[in-house]
């Protein structure tokens, strides 16, 4: 029997695989098959031991990666801001942290308070310098500027009050999680599990509630926004706040993992950070979530090949290697905003 003209325009409901192929396949479903593929492929050249072990160290790198990520390109998407004093924001957060323990609050509720006061900083930074510069239209050029300056007050402040020296976190790195043949530090699991668990719950957030929704429409088109109805300065601020509490979780979760911190410890990883954002589709945030996960694990399956040291060159290699097939990165739209 011959198709109708209507069913040859829809593939005459053949599954995705008959009509379309791979490429049919969400971006989600994709990398997830393409990182599986190479965990056996991995397992095959090393062994599956060394394979699962970087792989697990992998996902404690992703869970930092992917919720800094996130918080980068959430501000690039609602604004276009390139916020090159986003790790500040992380060093700011963990330090705020740090100093309530020192009061004698526990860890993880230090941990919350640290994001909240960073989330306050961010609005209030968002309400004195940067939607100014927004009223009066500041070109890109002298946003990055700015942003840039902000880096360094933030870093220079944190200095001058907690000193420049190398502190302990001051949790117990001696512990470890026997999971079969493999094993990780007590607290490298809980930031794993932390990471996973907030990447989980941000983007079903985005996703799911009402204000992920406003978010995603503000970042998509802004006066359309304004039109529809959103209060897009109320979302705004929210964005900033998100973003620099997702930025101090982060920090802390990277400062945890490596059990110590210091002024440029989140300078080091923003260029990871921007790679993730740029490597998952620069102002999408499902994509910064998926490309934190990429760089996080490709950085440490690449020691099982070559010097811990080039784990940085490595995952820039990678993220060039994905733009050059997919400029547009993972979760990339074919057609900006206007």
């Amino acid at each position: 029997m011959s198709l109708s003209k209507n069913d040859k325009r829809r593939g005459g409901d053949a599954p995705p695989f008959l009509s379309g192929g791979w490429r049919q396949l969400p971006p989600v479903a994709f990398l997830a098959i393409a990182l599986l593929v190479i965990v056996l492929l991995l397992a095959v050249a090393v062994g599956p031991i060394a394979a699962g072990q970087a792989t697990m160290t992998g996902l404690v790198s992703a869970g930092y990666f992917a919720l800094g990520a996130v918080g980068l390109t959430l501000v690039y998407g609602v604004l276009r801001l390139v916020n090159f004093a986003h790790g500040d924001m992380l060093t700011f957060g963990t330090y705020v942290t740090l100093a309530f323990t020192s009061l004698g609050v526990p860890f993880w509720a230090a941990a919350a308070l640290g994001m909240i006061v960073t989330a306050l900083l961010a609005v209030m930074l968002d309400k004195v310098i940067w939607e100014p510069m927004r009223r009066a239209r500041t070109s890109t050029l002298q946003l990055f500027l700015v942003a840039i300056g902000l880096a360094m007050v933030l870093r220079y402040s944190v200095q001058f009050f907690a000193g420049g020296q190398v502190r302990s976190v001051g949790l117990d790195t001696t512990s470890s999680v026997d999971i079969g043949p493999w094993h990780l530090g007590s607290l490298q699991f809980v930031v794993m599990l932390v990471g996973l668990a907030t990447i989980l719950i941000t983007g079903a957030g985005l996703r799911y509630t009402r204000l992920g929704k406003e978010m995603r429409a503000v970042a998509d088109n802004i006066a359309l926004a304004e039109v529809a109805g959103i209060d897009t300065r109320r979302t705004i601020r929210i964005t900033w706040a998100v973003a620099a509490g997702l930025a101090a979780l982060a920090g802390i979760l990277y400062a945890t993992a490596i059990g110590s911190i210091n002024p440029n410890f989140g300078f080091t990883i923003l260029l990871s950070l921007f790679a993730a954002a740029v490597l998952g589709g620069i102002g999408n945030a499902y994509g910064a979530l998926a490309g934190g996960i990429v760089i996080g694990l490709a950085q440490e399956w690449s020691t099982l090949f070559f010097n811990p040291r080039w784990k940085p060159a490595i995952g820039f290699a990678i993220l060039i290697l994905t733009l050059l097939l997919m400029p547009r990165g993972i979760f990339g739209r074919k057609k900006a905003r206007s």
